[in-house]
């Protein structure tokens, strides 16, 4: 179930774009303003809006700790800001003062990238605020921007519908059209779809553009096999171009905002529509999701922001046919030799499942799978493939045993898979249980334990948005 919680209407135009860290909102419109609220309230912050752009502010972003935001604007210029003061830190300025469409931090805060109208992407050294590097497009404008998880490329995308992949020197790894009519955005999944240690990472990426399609795609970068570029499948459902489209901190929502007023709420794995959000009067120009809850803001022609909630539980529990990894143990445990090649297809092991069939794999028998009878029995040689079943088969036990016990897994820390008593954020962007992450810091020095990357700064940040969400649901739940 998804409810609305709050509505904004500060801006006085079109709201052009929002952006969450994990203790505030931003929004930027028309109006040449950016808004800043706090997520304990939704009260306006004091030295809020932010005024400096001379035309529209078109898109805004946070760095992963939250410390800076940028906005960018039809002036030709990326503005950096202080998110605690709400002061200056540097005025970046496009070569040739071209508008610039689009801007966003790398997930290592290093670089900041910004997109402009006469194709031109540049990237700027976060540490000294000076210009790193820069490339172009061939045609179009540049309105559309995201940055792959791991840091290793980040994608482009144009007016006339070509997305194009850079990697972190500005090389240019692969162009190809995506969206005959023009893309709008685009966005990764923060979730790898393979985290096989023996093998490159595969992450999902949505598109959206002027044709009204969402399109997934599956991007990999290793140093065997170069970069690719997959078509997966297209998303239906709007009647009219879809202007923004983001997934969920946990990669298991996408949504989309279109022209024809509507928000939808997809099933990635399944392509299944789970909800239609229609409050907006005007056109939806922008939606994303907080980094660490389950919190949707859509921004709107109306002038307007509505901040929506989704139910936990009912994220949790989707159909057992769909999505048999988010049931119960007993439900599992009751799995037919069909729900298990559905699971392996949603784990992205769908050569296994031929296999699995011929051996007669049920649900008991997934759960009992070791090392030994991957081998031994089921005959599956490669050892990156036999930890990645392993490792999915743990991860599915954790779910089962999270969602036994009713605790929402956003509410467990990464590394211990505990209930949090003490969250706070990383520079990485992900909360874990204080504790925890003091004593990983100290074993394994600066690498994030979600990206496997450098840490750029070893602060850590209370989030009290997410600490006062666990007693909520602490007060409701075990009373």
């Amino acid at each position: 179930m998804v409810t609305l919680i709050h509505t904004l209407a500060d801006h006085g135009d079109d709201v052009n774009c929002c952006a969450f860290s994990s203790s505030l909102l931003a929004t930027c419109s028309l109006d040449k303003t950016i808004r800043l609220y706090s997520l304990n309230d939704f009260n306006e912050l004091p030295y809020s809006p932010l005024k400096v752009h001379t035309y529209a502010v078109h898109c805004c972003c946070f760095s992963p700790s939250g410390h800076i935001l940028a906005s960018c604007s039809t002036d030709g210029t990326t503005v950096l800001w202080n998110t605690q003061t709400g002061h200056i830190l540097a005025v970046l300025n496009q070569p040739n003062g071209s508008p610039v469409r689009i801007c966003k931090f790398s997930p290592d805060s290093m670089y900041l990238v910004s997109g402009a109208a006469d194709g031109s992407v540049v990237s700027w050294n976060m540490q000294t605020y000076k210009l790193f590097r820069c490339g172009s497009v061939k045609d179009g404008s540049l309105v559309a921007c995201a940055f792959c998880p791991n840091g290793s490329h980040f994608v482009t995308g144009s007016s006339c519908g070509d997305l194009t992949v850079w990697d972190d020197k500005m090389r240019c790894l692969h162009s190809e059209k995506a969206h005959d009519l023009g893309i709008t955005c685009c966005d990764f999944s923060s979730q790898p779809i393979s985290d096989d240690d023996y093998g490159p990472q595969f992450f999902r990426m949505a598109s959206c553009g002027q044709d009204c399609q969402i399109k997934l795609w599956v991007t990999t970068l290793s140093d065997l096999s170069g970069f690719e570029l997959k078509y997966k499948c297209t998303l239906s459902g709007h009647s009219a171009p879809v202007l923004s489209c983001a997934f969920s901190y946990d990669g298991q929502i996408l949504v989309s905002g279109s022209v024809d007023k509507s928000v939808i709420v997809y099933e990635p794995n399944t392509g299944s529509i789970l909800h239609t959000l229609t409050q907006h009067t005007r056109y939806v120009t922008t939606c994303a999701f907080a980094p660490n809850i389950l919190l949707l803001a859509t921004g709107s022609m109306d002038k307007t922001v509505n901040i929506w909630q989704f139910e936990l539980k009912a994220h949790c529990q989707v159909s057992q046919a769909d999505k048999p990894e988010h049931e119960p143990k007993q439900f599992i445990e009751t799995w037919s030799e069909e729900e298990v090649s559905s699971w392996l297809c949603a784990q992205g092991l769908e050569d296994l499942v031929s296999i699995f069939k011929m051996n007669n794999i049920d649900g008991k028998e997934l759960l009992n799978l070791t090392k030994e009878s991957l081998t031994d029995d089921l005959k599956i040689e490669s050892l990156g493939l036999r930890s990645k079943v392993l490792r999915k088969i743990e991860e599915l036990k954790v779910k089962v045993k999270s969602l036994s016990s009713g605790i929402p897994d956003e509410f467990l820390c990464p590394i211990t898979r505990e209930l949090m008593k003490e969250p706070v954020i990383a520079s990485d962007g992900y909360s874990y249980e204080k504790e925890a992450i003091e004593n990983w810091i100290t074993k394994k020095k600066r690498t994030s334990p979600m990206t496997n990357l450098v840490l750029p700064s070893l602060v850590l940040t209370p989030n009290r948005t997410l600490k006062m969400a666990i007693n909520r649901w602490l007060e409701t739940h075990q009373k």
